[in-house]
């Protein structure tokens, strides 16, 4: 796993933010989770995804999409419908999501 974030990308893209606080101690979330990372990759029009997690539970997950189909063809992915279901009924206390069109971006990176 990389420890950077995704660079300025050229807009307009999508941000989809999933901000989700765990049921302590879930079985089977990590596997799923890199499982989801593995499959979002395969959308076209996938840009890269940041993440990260408190130790009290709380975690942030930000992926890109360049457009809303794009979006919209990861919603529709059965493996991450059913992981999504998933995690209502078993990892999650609570979750949000929050999709924004980007229209300005810029990155910094010490060389």
């Amino acid at each position: 796993m990389s420890i950077e974030p995704v660079a300025g990308i050229e807009p307009p893209y999508y941000a989809v933010v999933f901000t989700s606080v765990h049921q302590p101690e879930v079985d089977g979330y990590a596997e799923t989770a890199a499982r989801m990372m593995e499959l979002v990759k395969e959308v076209p029009g996938f840009i890269g995804y940041e993440s990260a997690r408190t130790p009290g539970g709380l975690g942030i997950t930000v992926g890109y999409f360049r457009d809303e189909e794009s979006i919209a063809e990861w919603q529709r992915n059965r493996e991450h419908q059913a992981a999504q279901r998933q995690g209502r009924v078993e990892w999650y206390e609570s979750y949000s999501v929050h999709v924004a069109k980007v229209e300005r971006s810029y990155s910094f990176e010490r060389q």
